[in-house]
């Protein structure tokens, strides 16, 4: 057996621990083939998904700011009801 890669196998990626970032979609490069995809079709669609992905990480961050508000407004409530009860 060779030490080169099956050409038709995906490239092994590494374990990610941080979410894809937009930049990461707008720059990846594809190998090119004979007879391959438009590349300028490609880029168009990579940009496409790249904005979607801006959009959805923007909405997911409000949506975290936003729960740690309600988080810290209940166990603000949640102390002074039990604060009044110890007291009556």
């Amino acid at each position: 057996m060779s030490g080169r890669r099956d050409e038709r196998q995906p490239r092994a990626q590494a374990t990610r621990s941080q979410p894809l970032r937009p930049w990461q979609i707008r720059e990846r490069c594809f190998n090119v083939r004979r007879r391959g995809l438009d590349p300028v079709e490609i880029r168009t669609f990579l940009h496409q998904v790249a904005d979607e992905l801006t959009v959805a990480q923007t909405a997911l961050r409000a949506v975290q700011e936003e729960n740690v508000r309600i988080k810290n407004a209940l166990r603000s409530w949640q102390s002074a009801q039990s604060a009044n009860h110890r007291y009556r």
